[in-house]
């Protein structure tokens, strides 16, 4: 049952011509998304502001309790 599953997709993508540009391009843009815009956007805010474990959660059991409020 694997083993004709593998088949299916491995013969599936060697038939290709524009589906393998179209997987590269999307490879491509998964990869920014995720690699390089987390380091510029998204700092590590509780690394950089805290030293402890216990320092971090206490700001983020206030952060939510602020913003249920």
């Amino acid at each position: 049952m694997l083993k004709k599953v593998y088949l299916f997709y491995r013969d599936g993508f060697k038939g290709m011509t524009v589906g393998k540009t179209l997987w590269t391009i999307a490879l491509i843009k998964l990869f920014i998304m995720f690699a390089i815009i987390k380091v510029f956007f998204f700092p590590n805010f509780l690394n950089t502001n805290y030293k402890t474990d216990a320092e971090k959660s206490n700001h983020v059991g206030q952060e939510l309790i602020n913003k249920s409020n």
